[in-house]
């Protein structure tokens, strides 16, 4: 047994655990890790985020105590040791927004309707002290592209450059929390409660205080599925006004904001291929390049499109298993 799986059952020991099994859940792409067990007849998850490998739970404390007052539905906090990094949380049940799509897609409206009532919600309340996440720090963050999908290092200022005056157009004037990774994974149907407790919510400690439309951009773009578009067209007329004073400006704002997104996650998956070893992320690159494709077709995009088609190549099958084939052996720059 490992030093670190000897400090999980003494933090589970002191909740009261004896011994029921631990069931894995599907992790993120962090080093975090999460079982699901039963304590005391009722279902709860373990979070294991280990400091040793750059994790900290504060961020997601800090944020879920931000979330509960609002009366949103964070996962409630059961135990918790700050200094080794383990967290017990309520389990919000299986009724996670994309295997319920699957099931039924005509949930799709309604829920993720839901869901954007959560955001505009959020944006009403005064924010906590977050980093914040503006137009130089989402263009710095798509060096990421250049260096790890193109393996392209000198075109990375170019094209942050290109990026940061389409992201300077935008209006900063009122930041609001950003959850960042706001999307079908990371949302859970909770019938049994009420109103706006009913959008179970994970995976926010990245929290940054940014652009109002920047969590709908993940919504509407989301990297692990297809968003069928009569579902974003309804919702984009249906929720506007909540975000943007004209349908024009929503959609500037949301094709910007999800260019910006596509190129740092193009990056994001490349390098959990070939640093870390994790070459399933690779098959996502596909969907995420062709919504690049649609956001680069705004006007407000033009020079940005012109640089990502003489830098960045196309995910063609040899680009993609080459990616795959040097998994786990490239070193940080």
């Amino acid at each position: 047994m490992t030093a670190r799986q000897e400090d999980k059952e003494a933090f589970l020991r002191e909740t009261g655990w004896r011994g029921e099994p631990l069931r894995p859940l599907a992790g993120d792409a962090s080093n975090r890790r999460y079982d699901r067990l039963t304590l005391d007849a009722r279902p709860v998850v373990l979070m294991d985020a280990p400091p040793d490998t750059g994790g900290s739970i504060e961020p997601f404390l800090d944020v879920a105590a931000h979330l509960e007052g609002l009366d949103l539905h964070p996962p409630a906090i059961l135990a918790q040791d700050r200094a080794k990094g383990f967290l017990l949380l309520e389990d919000l049940g299986d009724g996670l927004y994309a295997r319920i799509f699957e099931a039924t897609p005509d949930q799709e409206i309604p829920l993720y309707r839901e869901a954007l009532s959560v955001l505009r919600h959020l944006h009403r309340a005064p924010p906590p002290p977050l980093p914040d996440y503006g137009a130089a720090e989402m263009a710095a963050a798509i060096d990421l592209a250049p260096i790890w999908y193109a393996d392209a290092p000198d075109h990375a200022a170019p094209l942050a450059e290109s990026l940061l005056q389409a992201l300077e157009t935008l209006d900063w004037s009122r930041k609001v929390v950003a959850l960042r990774d706001f999307h079908a994974e990371n949302l859970i149907w909770c019938p049994r409660e009420a109103g706006l407790r009913r959008v179970g919510l994970l995976d926010f400690q990245d929290a940054v205080l940014s652009h109002p439309l920047y969590d709908v951009a993940s919504l509407f773009h989301d990297a692990r599925r297809d968003v069928p578009e009569p579902v974003v067209e309804t919702l984009r007329q249906e929720v506007f006004h909540w975000f943007a004073e004209d349908l024009a400006t929503f959609d500037r704002a949301i094709a910007i904001l999800s260019a910006q997104r596509a190129l740092r996650i193009l990056g994001i998956f490349a390098r959990l291929s070939l640093h870390f070893g994790k070459p399933g992320y690779v098959d996502l690159i596909p969907r995420v390049w062709t919504q690049l494709e649609i956001n680069l077709q705004h006007p407000s995009l033009a020079e940005v499109a012109q640089l990502v088609a003489e830098t960045l190549p196309k995910p063609s099958p040899a680009h993609l298993d080459d990616l795959k084939a040097r998994s786990g052996t490239c070193p940080m720059p």
